[in-house]
């Protein structure tokens, strides 16, 4: 599968696979300056790119799992899809769960890109639905002894 990506001005660093088994390129922080998070803050930080990917695909931004740990940064909304037909900059959103504040700098590496297929659901409606040992069974229903 080839992404194509355009570099903004801004920008110092294509997307990048760090080890042969990564599934994830590493993105970087496209600023000039450094941003500090305060706890529960949040924050759009720019990459400095454009992609354009085959429309039955998707690209993933996930967390980085160290700043997660380590710090306590993570993705506003836990994984955010860009779809094939965007093509405006990849921003993340982040914030700050910990209890410290927290320096992004410029070029630090601050969340990941995966690519995924897509497949299409085709919506048939119905007045039924199978029935399954589960059933209306939510939250929580699968993992408790009774």
């Amino acid at each position: 599968m080839k992404m194509k990506v355009t570099r903004m001005p801004h920008n110092k660093y294509l997307p990048e696979y760090k080890t042969e088994g990564s599934s994830g390129m590493d993105l970087y922080a496209a600023i000039d300056k450094d941003i500090t998070l305060k706890p529960l803050e949040r924050v759009l930080v720019p990459t400095g790119i454009k992609i354009e990917i085959p429309s039955e695909y998707e690209a993933q931004v996930r967390a980085r799992s160290g700043l997660s740990v380590k710090h306590g940064i993570t993705l506003i909304n836990a994984i955010g899809t860009i779809d094939a037909d965007y093509r405006g900059e990849i921003c993340v959103g982040l914030v700050n769960i910990s209890n410290e504040e927290y320096t992004i700098k410029p070029d630090d590496r601050i969340a990941q890109l995966v690519i995924a297929k897509v497949e299409k659901a085709h919506i048939e409606t119905t007045v039924e639905l199978s029935a399954t040992l589960r059933g209306e069974g939510g939250f929580g229903s699968t993992g408790f002894n009774k």
